[in-house]
């Protein structure tokens, strides 16, 4: 029976309604499916596998199916959809898992993190290859969200000490990797992110995701423990690079999946510190989609849980966003009160003893500017378009824009400043001031793939077509978007 992929058990069995439903809208018959599970097995290297019309009905009867065959249903299935059709979707995981893994409530267990990671990245390659976006993945959002990311703060039990010594590894398995291996796996990440800075996330989200997959293999094989730690810190930074990447060209559940993952494997690896990183961006990603008060708990999540070991620099950057969270709510007090906090501590940044991990060392005092601006601006318009709030955004945002001006890695960033600071002078009721922006971030969005830009440059345009649109320059800059950034250009 193992050689045709059933798993042998047949006690309580029930319809597997989920893989019913995903059949029959499928158009699929049952032979089909059976001819294309295995000519699917075949390319695996599976020949064992031997899978017929009853089979298939069984399956759909509630029957597990062993190995590689759950993956292989994922695979055809996310084909026919064009979007991610996880193992979970299909009802094809053990029965003790919770059904809402689908989402973001995921066991926090290493293995399984391992497993959902080298899934999720491989459909989303899988599907990217052939041009499919995943549509099918929800967003978590309110206590769905917030509950089970908190158990991020409760510890890992501890490891059980075993009865016998484990085996020595032996040095010459492939599977054990070197220092020198590791260290090119760190360098290539942080390659990575430069691009994404320069580039935007639309240019090598691809191959992040693709490094993601790699290194997934890797923890599946054994390695020392002090390795599957740094693998699993490696796997935590590229999750989050490829949710930052998802969410730069507006891909937000698939975005919020990778961050979710990311958190997962950086607990796994015991960096804190990265793991609030994670929680920032997830929080940042709230305030882009309407849900300050998600981000606001994300961001004391992420504050709480590495409160005794993240560096100053890294303190600051989650104060900018615990204003920026609080700014959005229409908080002026608390806004100024984390502005200030995010200030101080900064400056305490050059007097920290240890180097900075390199996902942390963008936040710059061009960034700190940047998003101390973006918050009092985010405030004037939760106040009615304020230019009392204007006023405060304005110098803060100049200084920005003239500190990115001269930093040719952090292209993206100074395209949301220029932009930030068109906003500004629009609040201040300056419309020539701001198309003179507007212009220059057009010039830098031709040149870095990043949809988040290309909508906010949208969005700043309208508003201003929509307020002084009689104005010469306001015509002009309304005719170059059309030219520059047409709404029909690929986004990804």
């Amino acid at each position: 029976m193992g050689g045709n992929g059933g798993s042998g058990t047949h006690a309580d069995k029930r319809p597997n309604e989920l893989l019913g439903s995903w059949f029959v809208r499928s158009g699929w018959s049952k032979g089909e499916l059976a001819r294309q599970v295995n000519r699917r097995a075949r390319q695996l290297g599976a020949n064992h596998i031997s899978t017929d019309t009853s089979r298939v009905r069984r399956w759909l009867d509630g029957e597990n199916p062993r190995e590689p065959i759950p993956r292989i249903l994922s695979e055809l299935f996310s084909e026919r959809f064009g979007c991610v059709v996880s193992i979970e979707d299909l009802g094809l995981r053990a029965a003790r898992q919770s059904p809402a893994a689908s989402g973001v409530d995921l066991p926090w267990t290493g293995p399984q993190t391992v497993a959902l990671l080298g899934e999720f990245s491989r459909s989303d390659l899988m599907l990217a290859r052939r041009g499919f976006l995943g549509t099918s993945l929800a967003l978590s959002a309110g206590p769905s969200l917030i509950e089970p990311m908190q158990r991020w703060l409760v510890p890992s039990p501890a490891s059980p000490v075993p009865s016998e010594p484990r085996p020595a590894l032996d040095p010459r398995r492939p599977g054990r990797l070197s220092k020198p291996e590791l260290d090119l796996l760190e360098s290539t990440t942080r390659m990575f992110r430069q691009w994404d800075a320069q580039c935007g996330g639309g240019l090598r989200r691809k191959a992040v995701v693709g490094q993601l997959h790699e290194v997934t293999d890797l923890l599946q094989e054994p390695q020392p423990e002090a390795t599957t730690r740094k693998l699993f810190q490696v796997a935590a930074e590229l999750a989050e690079l490829a949710g930052w990447m998802s969410y730069d060209v507006g891909l937000q559940p698939t975005a919020q999946k990778y961050f979710v993952l990311a958190l997962h494997a950086a607990r796994e690896a015991g960096d804190k510190p990265l793991g609030s990183y994670i929680l920032s961006s997830m929080s940042r990603q709230m305030i882009h989609l309407g849900r300050p008060e998600d981000a606001l708990e994300l961001i004391h999540l992420a504050q709480y849980g590495s409160r005794d070991c993240a560096s100053p620099r890294t303190q600051s950057m989650l104060y900018a966003m615990e204003a920026r969270a609080y700014a959005n709510m229409g908080q002026p007090g608390k806004t100024k009160r984390a502005v200030r906090m995010a200030e101080d501590t900064f400056a305490e940044a050059d007097e920290w003893d240890e180097p900075d991990p390199d996902w942390i060392r963008f936040f710059s005092e061009a960034e700190l500017y940047g998003e101390n601006s973006h918050s009092f601006r985010d405030l004037a318009y939760v106040a009615g378009r304020s230019p009392t709030y204007a006023s405060l955004a304005e110098p803060l945002m100049r200084r920005a824009v003239e500190l990115f001006a001269k930093d040719s890695e952090h292209q993206r960033s100074y395209a949301l400043n220029l932009i930030g600071m068109a906003t500004v002078h629009l609040l201040q009721r300056e419309p020539e001031e701001s198309t003179t922006y507007a212009a220059q971030a057009m010039d830098i969005a031709k040149k870095v793939r990043s949809e988040r830009v290309n909508t906010r440059i949208r969005k700043t345009v309208d508003t201003a077509v929509r307020d002084y649109g009689d104005l010469a320059a306001v015509v002009d800059l309304s005719d170059k978007l059309a030219v520059d950034l047409p709404e029909n250009a690929e986004a990804v």
